[in-house]
């Protein structure tokens, strides 16, 4: 395949993506928008009333940028892993991986489906949000780039996941017993100086973490993690997962029958 053919292929596999979620609007952008209107209300107004400051912001402004990031993560992860494993259970996938596309096209091509709606649903998050919270953006750079990484990142995870799933329950393993409890152990809520020191050091192989950090950084200015280690951890754990994807493609013993 050529360039251009190439530029077709993955154009088609993202519109189609995108036409998908949006498309169901309702089931994919609006639950999450109203969850995380909930946690603001809880978690910001009446909780954190009482709570007064974490590492020198008001509590609903320390929690803002976590409770952003969350709606990033579940939603690319979760629009690549239903996706994928739609086309995967239907046997479309078979066909895509036997035409002259490359493996790496097909890759991007349901990542960046992924990373739109985590994107779009962390957009419409970050509006809401000012509502409930009054900050102003720290470093606009670092706030852009952690979550286009953090976007990229849980859509790869997704998409592994949905490889190995054998079935839809399958699907809904990773999201209840990994990525819940990651989400919540890190430091959405919470300052890890609060930590004793095993339990801070145990969060410290917790990608979350940095992502939420770097996020917090970006948008109010502090954070618990340096900034440029958080970077590396998270670039670190995209590529793995990156080239994990990819020779999960090209080995395709799960994908074919």
């Amino acid at each position: 395949m050529n360039n251009y053919q190439k530029w077709v292929a993955f154009d088609t596999i993202l519109r189609r993506e995108l036409r998908r979620f949006m498309r169901i609007w309702p089931q994919t952008l609006l639950p999450p928008v109203i969850t995380i209107i909930l946690y603001f209300v809880i978690f910001g107004q009446l909780i954190g009333a009482r709570i007064g400051t974490m590492s020198g912001l008001p509590y609903i402004q320390f929690v803002a940028p976590g409770l952003i990031m969350m709606s990033v993560i579940t939603n690319s992860y979760s629009n690549v892993v239903s996706s994928f494993f739609g086309s995967k259970f239907q046997r479309n996938i078979e066909e895509l991986l036997v035409s002259p596309t490359p493996n790496w096209i097909i890759l991007l091509g349901y990542v960046a489906g992924g990373m739109c709606r985590g994107l779009g649903v962390g957009a419409i998050v970050t509006v809401l949000s000012l509502y409930f919270a009054d900050f102003s953006i720290h470093s606009l750079p670092i706030t852009i780039a952690i979550v286009l990484m953090t976007s990229l990142m849980f859509s790869l995870a997704g998409l592994i996941n949905a490889i190995f799933a054998a079935s839809f329950d399958d699907i809904s393993i990773i999201p209840t017993f990994v990525l819940t409890p990651l989400t919540y152990l890190g430091g959405v809520f919470y300052s890890i100086d609060l930590l004793s020191d095993f339990w801070r050091n145990l969060s410290m192989i917790n990608p979350v973490l940095y992502m939420v950090n770097a996020f917090r950084y970006g948008i109010a200015g502090i954070t618990d993690i340096n900034i440029f280690w958080s970077f590396g951890m998270v670039g670190l754990f995209s590529m793995v997962l990156f080239f994990s994807a990819l020779r999960l493609l090209e080995n395709g013993s799960r994908l074919r029958s």
